[in-house]
């Protein structure tokens, strides 16, 4: 039933209550309600925290919308991990309505006496309130004795009355110990707080086999890399400031219809094929591909990250080659079209000829138990980090129940949907548990498309998928990358690195590599996916062609301002160009100082662009007319800056400021 008090279109509620609304240990996230009731009588609302602990937090007072009527808000913060819940509380205010009324009727002569009577009474139901065994009630009590003293004394006029009652002693005493009358409570309703590395994390991504490979001078033979000889760029990537290193499948590779260079359909003796086609011989999901090593090796290399500061991501793909085990042991676990043969991987117009999908329909049990197992497995050996390949082309409750399962023993470890698809499909994944969720930020490309997408994830999905801006994969080499130059590398590189807490790079980018399979298609030539690429790491710092620097700058900056490793904190500005982009986040400190980080881009990679960029000062906390410093955490360089601001950015020189506001002038 509705309460005395409606409160109603409580906001994060995922799935009508069923599923936890997503939420990060220190990060604040915000509760919204509309809360309103009959007639003229004033009331008050507040949030309620309970923890993983069963402890109620204090209440945190909402606040009206400064906009729509009767919709009231307040920002709570888990300060544990686990699972919350939060309640909205409403009731009549008599206080409230007293301070109301008595604003409009004594300085009109109306009712004064019995407004002052009214005062009186309702402050003897405060002070008998107070609780003795609370250090703060005896000043409480003095404070309202005086007012008390001040609303009965008819010998003073009552301007002066009114005054004492307005005082802010006063109010501040009756808004710590407010009447409640016709409660209303609406919840408890589920949150889950993650460690904050569900939020905030920078990923790199490489093939281990690539990393230390080598090429005979004669024959051109490659041999692979290893995880012994992938250890040694783990050095690089933690010097570049990245903490999370996701390494793509390192199981066995199938041999069956493998693939050979460039998606090729006749593979040599020599090629390797693709690390999603899982499974040979040597092994499935649960084993190592001979060339890496053994899980020796693998637990060395997962030391040596640790040492770093490196969580390891490893892929889960949950598909088979065709000469996998499961093939054999569990033919069930595959479609069989009506000729006998196998159904194999397709999303046309791409066929995947050496991957067969898993049908979960015939032996759901069997394949839950499975995977689990298997994840497990590489939980033991220090992965606490899933990316997983296109989840949204299995069941959605089984995910449910993987998820489910794994938290329930072991919260810290994440998961990452892979999943470039339908918008419902990508927030329901994130609603029943995945922990960041791979986005279509490299198909957002134009000044109005980023705007609408940071809009999109900062406030309105926000409760249900954390994003992971990567600015390319070895699927996708988007056409800006492809034509734009190292300027587009930097620009895309910037928006990502402050636009999301999370953001990732796959290897190469810092070389610009961006030559395409074909013109219109997304396809790396040479794609690392279907052979190994040797890359001159130490001839491209030599001869200052790697964009190294400039990433390793973006994350000592994300890891300076604790406003970019917050969501939900996104607010967009304008500037005259079509071409500049402008957005601000902010973040209170636990000084209560504030973390203001301004950043402006020109998203045009061709040629320079200069505008007025307009700054809603209000947001920035900021008032009308003020002027402050900003200072340039890229360049180094400090201007003063207002409402109004000129800019000039040269993508050949520099294509965006990410300015940090320093102080009021």
């Amino acid at each position: 039933m509705v309460g005395r008090i409606p409160v109603m279109n409580v906001t994060p509620i995922v799935d009508l209550g069923r599923q936890p609304a997503k939420a990060t240990v220190g990060e604040p996230f915000p509760v919204t309600a509309t809360v309103f009731r009959e007639g003229h009588d004033q009331l008050a609302a507040e949030v309620v925290l309970t923890g993983p602990d069963g402890r109620r937090r204090p209440p945190v007072r909402m606040t009206p919308h400064d906009t729509i009527p009767d919709r009231y808000e307040a920002w709570v913060t888990p300060d544990a991990g686990g699972a919350w819940g939060f309640e909205v509380v409403a009731w009549s205010d008599p206080l409230a309505t007293w301070q109301h009324d008595a604003a409009l009727k004594i300085p009109a002569g109306v009712d004064v006496d019995l407004m002052f009577l009214e005062a009186r009474i309702l402050l003897d139901k405060v002070v008998a309130s107070l609780d003795p065994r609370d250090p703060s009630a005896a000043d409480a009590a003095q404070v309202l004795q005086g007012a008390i003293d001040a609303a009965t004394d008819a010998k003073r006029p009552a301007a002066a009355r009114l005054a004492v009652l307005e005082a802010p002693d006063v109010t501040g005493v009756l808004a710590s110990h407010p009447i409640r009358e016709l409660v209303t409570v609406e919840g408890p309703y589920p949150a889950y707080a993650d460690r904050p590395k569900a939020l905030a994390s920078s990923w790199y991504e490489f093939f281990p086999r690539s990393e230390g490979a080598t090429r005979d001078a004669t024959t051109g033979k490659v041999t692979s890399g290893s995880f012994k000889t992938a250890a040694k760029r783990l050095d690089a990537v933690a010097a570049m400031g990245f903490d999370v290193i996701y390494l793509p499948p390192i199981h066995p590779i199938g041999e069956v219809n493998r693939k050979g260079p460039n998606n090729t359909l006749d593979p040599g003796p020599d090629d390797t094929g693709s690390p999603w086609a899982i499974g040979s011989k040597h092994g499935g999901h649960d084993a190592i591909h001979p060339d890496l090593g053994t899980f020796d090796d693998f637990d060395a290399f997962v030391a040596r990250a640790g040492s770093l500061g490196l969580e390891v991501a490893l892929d889960l793909a949950l598909q088979a080659a065709p000469d996998h085990p499961w093939v054999t042991s569990h033919p069930e676990w595959f479609t069989t079209r009506a000729d006998g043969t196998i159904a194999y991987a397709e999303n046309p117009p791409k066929k995947y000829q050496d991957i067969y999908p898993i049908n979960f329909d015939n032996d759901p049990t069997g394949i839950c138990q499975e995977v689990l197992r298997i994840v497990r497995l590489w939980m033991s050996h220090g992965v606490r980090i899933f990316r997983v390949d296109n989840p949204h082309t299995k069941p959605v409750a089984f995910w449910e129940w993987l998820l489910k399962e794994v938290r329930r023993t072991d919260p810290d470890v994440l998961f990452l949907a892979e999943a470039f698809t339908r918008p419902a499909m990508m927030r329901a994944l994130g609603a029943i548990g995945f922990h960041q969720s791979y986005t279509y930020f490299t198909w957002r490309n134009a000044k109005w498309e980023i705007e609408e997408y940071l809009r999109e994830l900062s406030h309105e999905s926000d409760h249900l998928m954390r994003p992971n801006f990567f600015v390319n994969t070895p699927d996708i080499l988007h056409a800006y990358l492809q034509y734009g130059g190292p300027n587009a590398f930097k620009i895309r590189a910037a928006i990502a690195a402050a636009g999301s807490p999370s953001w990732g790079v796959y290897a190469g980018y810092e070389l610009f590599e961006h030559v395409a399979v074909r013109p219109g298609s997304e396809e790396y030539l040479d794609s690392e996916k279907y052979q190994i690429r040797i890359r001159d790491w130490d001839a491209a710092e030599r001869d200052n062609r790697t964009l190294a620097p400039y990433l390793t700058r973006l994350n000592e900056i994300r890891r300076q301002h604790p406003a970019l490793q917050l969501l939900r904190n996104v607010t967009i500005h304008w500037s005259d160009d079509e071409n500049i982009l402008v957005f601000s986040k902010s973040a209170t400190l636990p000084d209560g100082q504030r973390d203001i980080v301004i950043v402006v881009v020109n998203v045009d990679p061709h040629g320079a662009r200069e505008t007025t960029v307009h700054l809603d000062l209000a947001a920035l906390g900021l008032t009308a007319g003020d002027s402050f410093v900003v200072h340039d955490e890229i360049t180094g360089e400090d201007w003063s800056w207002g409402e109004h601001n000129y800019v000039r950015l040269d993508p050949f020189h520099e294509p965006a400021h990410i300015l940090s506001v320093r102080r009021p002038r």
